[in-house]
């Protein structure tokens, strides 16, 4: 159960209005990484309420396992396994066992993080454990999971859940290293795999209130509803939905893009992670 302070509990996500109709992904698989997380438990539950069944991945099992049950009880098709996506022969290992189940339709890749601090006090530790989560990692399930739906001449469906790269986002320079690494890797693949039947996007969440708020000061939640012209959050939903519309037929000729979920905020000012430098104070 999602952290009831932040976001939306597996109650909620459950019975949450839907947008897409119950059985537009029947017969269909998702692998959703990161599917623990407030992004990827929603995720995974609009695409079970979609008619998809889940593969949920993660580095803790315990952490899995509660949401899978959750969906089963439900009346959803769902499984769950650890994966770290930093390793890739455990990612080729996992896609392999994938395959021998069935396969997959969907890739949504939610699994990243970050934590936030001052760019020119990161340790190379600090910034090689970003890098190798959100730029590696995701490359890593993405590149595998293209190799299998090349192999069975198959198409597929990649989304990849980034950050707002395009300005503004200050105290977490090494995730906008990696995301907007994403976001170029998935322009280029988009045009190389078109061939395949493979689609390839990103989406970029603004402000959204989840658990993973927890790593960000009380100061910085505080100013997050006013980071963009709506002057509110978003939720899990947003983005989930979000996935939804680039992996459902609406998305079928949309590749390549970056779709921003941020109530505007990227033409609306600027977001500090860190406490914001008297410099800038006015």
């Amino acid at each position: 159960m999602a952290d009831a302070k932040f976001g939306l509990t597996d109650e909620d996500l459950a019975s949450h209005p839907m947008t897409y109709a119950s059985g537009v992904l029947a017969g269909q698989t998702a692998v959703i990484s990161g599917g623990a997380g407030g992004i990827g438990r929603a995720t995974a539950w609009l695409f079970a309420r979609m008619g998809a069944s889940v593969v949920i991945t993660g580095r803790k099992i315990a952490k899995i396992d509660p949401l899978v049950e959750a969906l089963t009880a439900a009346g959803h098709t769902a499984r769950g396994e650890a994966l770290d996506i930093r390793d890739r022969a455990a990612v080729r290992d996992f896609w392999d066992r994938q395959w021998q189940n069935g396969g997959a339709d969907h890739l949504i890749n939610s699994a990243g993080g970050q934590f936030p601090g001052a760019a020119i006090d990161f340790t190379e530790k600090g910034w090689d454990a970003v890098i190798n989560t959100n730029l590696n990692g995701s490359w890593h399930m993405m590149q595998a999971a293209a190799q299998k739906w090349r192999a069975a001449g198959r198409p597929g469906n990649i989304v990849t859940i980034i950050v707002v790269t395009t300005g503004g986002l200050h105290g977490v320079a090494h995730t906008i290293a990696a995301r907007s690494g994403i976001v170029g890797l998935t322009r280029a693949v988009a045009v190389e795999w078109a061939a395949l039947g493979i689609r390839v996007n990103c989406v970029a969440p603004g402000a959204i209130e989840t658990e993973g708020w927890n790593v960000y000061s009380e100061e910085a939640r505080a100013a997050y509803p006013k980071s963009n012209p709506m002057m509110r959050v978003g939720t899990a939903w947003d983005i989930a939905e979000a996935c939804g519309y680039l992996s459902a037929p609406s998305g079928r000729f949309v590749t390549g893009e970056v779709l921003t979920v941020d109530g505007g905020g990227q033409h609306w000012g600027e977001t500090w992670t860190i406490p914001k430098p008297d410099y800038f104070k006015t």
